[in-house]
């Protein structure tokens, strides 16, 4: 999607703020001994109070109103009884659709007590993310957001996983441009228009490359297996950078 209007930035502005509010609200739910079930019962609640629909239960028959993957899972977790217990790395993935719509964000979560290691790959998976931010902007080069990403991951001594990509968003949850790499792509030739709507959401990992089908026709695995976060903002490139849609209000 291009912003054409103000409607149309005041439309995205309206669902990016749900999505970011579910979603915080959602990490602050988080506690041992929950369901990832019930900890999606709170941001449906929270989404159907504003108004709004989620996206992947919409849009894909998902069985749940947001994906909740724990620990070797990483993508595309349905809600369900496993119970979150200490030291478990949540990652909870916020669609959601208002008035015509969308927006996307996410983030990972760690349950305390948790290893250096994980804090440290929280920490950066969220850098990893600003880090791709900052290279948008009107008339700059989409692979730029992969390039960057890559040079921060590898100076950090992390991999990224590279067969889940940013995408376009906006008016439906998946459009183009589709496939935006944000690990190094040099077949990448694209160009941001003024106004582009797309996601920027590295995969940052202790060792994955990949990830992989599971059991279920929705869950992604690490492969190899490797402890993994993921940070997600909705964006429109602007001639003054990146207009982040995602952030929650207070």
């Amino acid at each position: 999607m291009t912003v054409s209007s103000d409607d149309d930035l005041a439309g995205l502005q309206r669902i990016g703020r749900i999505v970011a509010d579910t979603l915080a609200a959602m990490g602050r739910a988080i506690e041992p001994g929950m369901t990832t079930l019930e900890l999606d019962q709170i941001g449906r609640a929270f989404m159907e109070a504003a108004g709004a629909r989620s996206a992947p239960e919409t849009v894909y028959a998902f069985p749940g109103a947001t994906c909740i993957s724990v620990n070797e899972e990483i993508a595309h977790g349905i809600p369900a009884a496993r119970r979150i217990k200490p030291g478990d790395l949540v990652n909870i993935d916020v669609s959601a659709e208002k008035d015509g719509y969308f927006a996307d964000t996410g983030a990972s979560y760690a349950v305390p007590p948790v290893t250096r290691a994980v804090e440290r790959l929280c920490k950066d998976g969220r850098r990893a993310m600003w880090t791709g931010l900052r290279e948008v902007g009107a008339g700059k080069p989409l692979a730029g957001i992969g390039r960057a990403v890559g040079a921060f991951a590898r100076k950090n001594g992390y991999t990224l996983v590279r067969n889940l990509a940013s995408h376009g968003v906006g008016l439906s949850l998946h459009e183009e441009p589709t496939e935006i790499a944000t690990w190094p792509d040099a077949s990448e030739r694209r160009i941001m228009g003024d106004g582009l709507v797309f996601t920027v959401e590295p995969f940052l990992s202790l060792g994955a490359e990949f990830a992989e089908d599971g059991d279920d026709p929705w869950t992604l695995y690490s492969q190899p297996r490797a402890l993994t976060v993921q940070y997600e903002h909705t964006v429109v490139a602007t001639r003054n950078g990146p207009l982040i849609l995602t952030m929650p209000g207070h």
